[in-house]
C-alpha cells in the first residue's frame, strides 16, 4: 500500500440477496454472535454501485468511510444486498476480498417482486426519483425492478470471479420454518463457531406496517437525520432498534401505511418468459431448484 492511500478494510463475507427477501431478519439474528461483525448501517452501499432500488453510483468505493462501519470484532459481514444484482460489485470484491464468503438470500420470486413494487410506492420512493411505478407492468418494464428479481443472471456475473463453494444459498422460507438450522449453516460457511441464537429477541423484520409515507415533516426530519455525523446518530439508531422502536412510524413524521397491492393473472403471465429462463439459468450454474417458483403461463 503506497503512502497516502486509503487502506481498504478486512470483509469476510457479504451478505447478498434481494429486497424483500429476509436478509434484513438475518442481518440481525446474526448480529448476536460475538463472532460476527455485521455491518452497521446494515446496507452501507459502498463497494457496489448499486445504492438501493434506485440510486446508482460508479464513482470510487469511499474505503474510509466503509472502514467506519464495522465496529465491533469479528468477522465482518457486508449486508448490502443490492450488491447481488450490480454488475461491477464481483469483480470489486475478488479484486479486495478474494477469500470472501458469499451468502445469496432467494425468495420466490414473483412474491418477492410484488413485496418490493409495494415497497417502493408504499415509501413513496418512486416519486422520490421522479418515477410513478403505480402501474405494475410499468414498474417491471424498469430494469431497476427486473434486476433484483433475476438470481441467475446476477449470480452468474459472481460465478466469473467466485467459485461455488464460496457461495450459501438461503431459501428466505427457511427462515420462517427452519431458523436454527438456517443460522448454523452460516456460521458452519463464513467459518465460526455455532452459537445459540435468542430468535425471540430478532426484531428487524422490515415489515409491509413500517412502509408508511413520510409527510413533509417526516421528509425534513429525515434530511436533518442525515446531516448528523454517524458518531452521533449511530448509538442512537443501534438503541432504538433494539427495542424495535422506529420513529418514523409516528403520526407527525409518516402518513397511514397504503393497502397492499396484487397483481392478476394476466400481470402475472408477463413475467413467465422471463423469471423461468432465469431460473432454469439458476439451476444449470448452482443446482438450486424449486419447482414451485415456476410461473406456469
Amino acid at each position: 500500500m503506497e503512502a497516502g492511500q486509503p487502506v481498504v478494510p478486512e470483509v469476510g463475507a457479504f451478505l447478498l440477496g434481494s429486497p424483500k427477501a429476509g436478509t434484513t431478519w438475518l442481518a440481525d439474528a446474526l448480529s448476536q454472535h460475538p463472532d460476527i461483525c455485521v455491518s452497521d448501517p446494515k446496507e452501507p452501499n459502498i463497494v457496489a454501485t448499486h445504492k438501493g432500488t434506485f440510486s446508482r453510483d460508479a464513482s470510487p468505493p469511499n474505503w474510509e468511510a466503509y472502514a467506519d462501519c464495522f465496529v465491533e470484532k469479528g468477522v465482518r459481514i457486508d449486508c448490502s444486498v443490492h450488491a447481488l444484482a450490480c454488475p461491477i460489485a464481483p469483480q470489486r470484491v475478488r479484486e479486495n476480498w478474494p477469500g470472501a464468503k458469499l451468502i445469496i438470500s432467494l425468495r420466490e420470486p414473483v412474491s418477492r417482486t410484488i413485496s418490493h413494487w409495494n415497497m417502493a410506492i408504499s415509501t413513496e420512493e418512486d416519486k422520490e426519483n421522479n418515477l410513478d411505478w403505480s402501474d405494475f407492468e410499468v414498474a417491471w418494464s424498469d430494469s431497476r425492478l427486473q434486476c433484483d428479481t433475476l438470481y441467475g443472471s446476477a449470480i452468474s456475473r459472481w460465478l466469473e470471479f467466485f467459485d461455488l463453494d464460496s457461495i450459501l444459498i438461503i431459501e428466505a422460507k427457511r427462515m420462517r420454518e427452519e431458523p436454527a438450522i438456517v443460522l448454523k449453516k452460516i456460521c458452519e460457511h463464513i467459518g465460526v463457531d455455532d452459537y445459540s441464537f435468542r430468535l425471540d429477541l430478532v426484531r428487524n423484520t422490515n415489515t409491509a406496517s413500517d412502509r408508511r409515507p413520510l409527510t413533509l415533516f417526516g421528509r425534513l426530519f429525515r434530511s436533518l437525520a442525515n446531516l448528523l455525523p454517524d458518531l452521533v446518530k449511530r448509538p442512537v439508531v443501534k438503541r432504538l432498534q433494539k427495542k424495535g422502536v422506529n420513529i418514523y412510524k409516528m403520526p407527525v413524521l409518516s402518513g397511514k401505511a397504503l393497502e397492499k397491492r396484487k397483481i392478476t393473472d394476466e400481470q402475472r403471465s408477463i413475467l413467465a418468459e422471463t423469471v423461468n429462463e432465469d431460473l432454469l439459468l439458476l439451476e444449470e450454474l448452482t443446482g438450486f431448484s424449486n419447482p414451485d417458483w415456476w410461473i406456469q403461463s
